[in-house]
């Protein structure tokens, strides 16, 4: 599964996502949307406004969320 963190520099919330991501061992890949234009428009698109942007294959949500990483890790648990 890939999972990709779409971040900003300085994000609090975004810095709070990935250190719950590496805790529960989830592996992702960030993607700064300050660095990456096209990765900003298209997290517009999907109608966010704020950072985190965490997208997996089958979901995507906005902030920083436990339950959201509780679920992908029992999920990685179960694959």
């Amino acid at each position: 599964m890939i999972i990709t963190i779409y971040t900003k520099p300085d994000c609090v919330q975004c810095h709070a996502t990935c250190r719950a991501m590496d805790k529960k061992g989830i592996n992702y890949r960030l993607v700064d949307l300050m660095e990456d234009l096209q990765a900003l428009a298209y997290v517009r698109s999907l109608g966010y406004q704020q950072v985190p942007v965490v997208q997996t294959a089958n979901e995507h949500w906005s902030g920083f969320r436990p339950d959201k990483i509780g679920m992908l890790a029992s999920q990685s648990l179960t694959a």
